[in-house]
């Protein structure tokens, strides 16, 4: 790729603008008045020099695999690894780092489609995945599809990092999900297998907390939550009232404090991209579903095509005086 096939479309709205990229699918940039509310780089070609995970969509399947492998109506599957012995994200190739179809869809959103062939990072069956991305007011909605010629797992994210502050670190912003569970995992971050409750754990937010108070230490959390079908499933207020609020049909949330941010490339207006000034807020299905059948089932069939519609609205919460 060259920086000469990434295209970049905005679509504007009253109070709010949204810039996608046809890279990755990137949501680069995201303005609610005037405030960069995503984390992103002013240049579309940083994406190509420091590939990552701002704002990508991520596929065939989000988050990770453990041994890169899995099982699927009696034949072994081997998957291209790219955490040590597991698959991440779809693996060293995946969705986020191909070249997207963008076509408008109306005048205030975008169709992006791509063709995964049969073996693409390991996985069987071609597959055709479609997203529209809408903005509507202060509301983007993320409608992704995906349907294959045969059996096939399929899991899409989008990977925004948000910061509804626009710079400095995001301890001090207001966390509530709808979850009252979580999927605990090893050393690799691969599930256990089951759902252990958040009660009693720096992973309860089922009632609003900061990300400092719930953990004063500051350490990661990088953890897939069991949503409980509620909505909204997640808020998030920074100390001002910019407030974010997202619902999805998606079974899981993946949180993320952004330890592993680093300042890379020119980011925009105050951002600075070091360790802890975003929070990723990845709606999804369970990690390694594909090996544990406990969770729920990511095997997607022409008949069954795979479906997510995640809308996430950001403005400021006039009820806190703030923005």
């Amino acid at each position: 790729m060259t920086q000469s096939s990434i295209d970049r479309f905005t679509l504007e709205s009253s109070g709010a603008t949204l810039s996608i990229l046809s890279l990755g699918g990137i949501t680069q940039d995201w303005q609610v008045a005037g405030r960069h509310v995503v984390l992103g780089y002013t240049d579309p070609a940083s994406y190509l020099t420091h590939p990552g995970t701002l704002g990508v969509l991520v596929g065939r399947i989000a988050n990770r695999i453990g041994g890169a492998g899995f099982d699927l109506d009696g034949t072994r599957y081997q998957l291209a690894a790219n955490e040590g012995r597991n698959q991440l994200h779809g693996g060293p190739d995946g969705w986020q780092r191909r070249i997207w179809q963008v076509d408008p869809d109306g005048t205030r959103a975008l169709r992006l489609s791509l063709t995964s062939p049969d073996g693409d990072m390991g996985f069987p069956g071609q597959v055709k995945a479609e997203v529209i991305i809408a903005l509507d007011g202060h509301t983007v909605t993320y409608d992704m599809t995906a349907t294959p010629d045969r059996p096939t797992p399929i899991s899409m994210a989008n990977h925004n990092y948000y910061n509804l502050s626009e710079e400095g670190e995001i301890w001090d912003h207001r966390l509530t999900i709808a979850a009252n569970g979580y999927t605990p995992t090893n050393d690799e971050k691969i599930p256990l297998g089951h759902v252990a409750p958040v009660a009693g754990t720096r992973y309860d937010y089922s009632t609003p907390r900061t990300l400092r108070a719930n953990d004063p230490d500051l350490g990661v959390t990088d953890v897939n939550f069991a949503l409980t079908g509620a909505a909204p499933a997640c808020t998030l207020q920074s100390p001002d009232g910019m407030r974010l609020t997202l619902t999805t049909d998606q079974p899981g949330l993946q949180i993320y404090t952004g330890q592993a941010l680093r300042p890379k490339a020119p980011a925009h207006g105050g951002q600075s991209h070091a360790p802890c000034t975003g929070l990723a807020i990845e709606a999804q299905g369970f990690p390694d579903a594909v090996n544990q059948q406990s969770f729920p089932s990511q095997i997607c069939t022409p008949d069954r095509p795979y479906r997510q519609i995640t809308k996430i609205c950001i403005k400021a919460d006039v009820n806190s005086g703030g923005v």
